[in-house]
């Protein structure tokens, strides 16, 4: 993330500079259309730099988002689950936005938490 800021930066400071020559561009040429080439160029960067952001930050969070949802959706009772917290359990009740789910063999460790608490589900096996 820390790279995708530095890379966005450096674009904003060349934008920046573009935008300083494209306007030394315009005082120094009288005509209209000179004035229009610079003002063109400048238009078409900012359009860059929007599309650069969507393509890199926007577009990749709506579909992550979208996979979370398809995989809450698919989230049953029996369930076999993983945790953000790297624990196995299986689902035992489900609510609106909260699981209860029951960790290890001796049935007496049921902690509800968050859906978005899961990243992984495995359905059982079934035959």
């Amino acid at each position: 993330m820390k790279k995708l800021f530095t890379i966005l930066s450096t674009c904003l400071a060349a934008l920046s500079l573009t935008g300083c020559f494209a306007a030394q561009q315009q005082a120094s040429d009288t005509s209209q259309q000179g004035g229009m080439n610079g003002t063109m160029v400048l238009v078409i960067y900012i359009v860059a730099i929007v599309a650069f952001v969507y393509f890199l930050m926007i577009r990749p969070q709506r579909k992550q988002r979208q996979k979370q949802n398809e995989l809450f959706s698919s989230m049953s009772i029996g369930d076999s689950v993983l945790t953000t917290s790297g624990f196995y359990g299986v689902i035992i009740d489900i609510t609106e936005d909260t699981v209860i789910v029951e960790f290890g063999s001796n049935k007496n460790c049921r902690i509800p938490m968050q859906k978005a608490a899961i990243v992984q589900i495995e359905k059982p096996n079934q035959g």
